[in-house]
This record gives structure tokens, sequence and C-alpha cells, in this order.
């Protein structure tokens, strides 16, 4: 996997996890994702040097506004990838599993191309 798409996997749980709980720690990002401590421990740490992330003193993580502001774009990614695939004829199973994939590598000329595609639908 490519460090890229790796830190927007990390980002997108992060804040996926954070919006489902105030305290988000690595080990809760190792149980979500079913990494081990050190990936998910060196991912942190790479996360916390680029300003994506800051950890408290007792382990718990929070996005930064950049953090926040990216992880938020992932998201919409993921969501919008996923709905136009199951507008498509997608069980939502399959749609969720490759919009994974696909939010990671869309251009973003294409990714506006399928917001308009779902707006004018």
């Amino acid at each position: 996997m490519k460090y890229r798409e790796s830190e927007e996997m990390y980002l997108e749980t992060i804040y996926l996890l954070t919006s489902k709980s105030t305290f988000v720690r690595s080990i809760d990002v190792c149980a979500e994702l079913g990494y081990s401590r050190p990936s998910v421990s060196r991912a942190v740490g790479l996360l916390q040097k680029r300003g994506y992330i800051t950890v408290a003193s007792n382990g718990t993580i929070s996005l930064t506004d950049a953090g926040k502001k990216k992880s938020e774009d992932i998201y919409q990614r993921h969501k919008v990838i996923t709905e136009v695939l199951s507008t498509l004829g997608a069980s939502d199973e399959v749609a969720d599993e490759n919009a994974c994939r696909i939010e990671h590598v869309i251009t973003p000329e294409l990714f506006e191309v399928l917001k308009n595609y779902l707006q004018n639908k």
C-alpha cells in the first residue's frame, strides 16, 4: 500500500472513531483496522509529525484542524463513491468495499464528475 493511501486510511479511521467516542487511542485504531500495535504506532507517529493529529500524555489521539479537514474530505469521497456505486446497482457491501479503494486514487476532476452525477440524477 502506498503511503498516501495508508495515511488517508488511518485518518479516516481516526475520524470515524472520534465521531463515535470522545477518547480514541492507538489500541482502538488497531482493533478497528486489525493491524498490529507497531504498525499503528508508526503511522500515528508519522501523522503526528505531519501535523494531522496530536497525542496527549494519556495516549488520546485528536485530529488537528488540518487533520480534521483532510479526514472529512476523505470520508466525503468515500460516501459519494459508495452512493454512486450503489446507484449503479452494486450491493451495499460491494459498493462500500470498492469505495475504500477508489477514494484513495480518484482524481479531483473525476470526483467532481461523480458529485455532479449524484446532484443531477
